[in-house]
């Protein structure tokens, strides 16, 4: 399915309203002045609002994305789309993207 490509100024956030950021940026291929993300890249989280142990397993504080275009690539790696999925630890709960460029598209 195509999607829109995830850039460095997208809004994601972990599931619990805590704001997520891409710690590599990819400056091979940009998209609206800004730099994308490979799936490869870690991304940090943070004002998560989940409860820490003993009450949950909380805060997110890191998130990897498992999923990302299967067609486009940049230094070997696939670019993030609007669709991509992605993991936060410790709490195994999704990544929302929540608004991202709206102008190119991956499959």
């Amino acid at each position: 399915m195509p999607g829109f490509l995830l850039h460095v100024g997208a809004t994601v956030l972990c599931s619990h309203g805590g704001q997520a950021q891409a710690t590599v940026p990819n400056p091979r291929v940009t998209v609206s002045g800004q730099p994308t993300v490979t799936l490869s890249a870690p991304w940090v989280v943070a004002g998560c609002t989940f409860p820490p142990p003993p009450g949950a397993n909380g805060p997110c504080v890191s998130a990897q994305f498992i999923t990302g275009a299967t067609r486009v690539t940049s230094n070997g790696q696939p670019l993030l789309c609007f669709d991509s999925q992605a993991l936060c630890a410790p709490t195994a709960t999704p990544l929302l993207i929540v608004a991202s460029q709206m102008r190119a598209t991956a499959m």
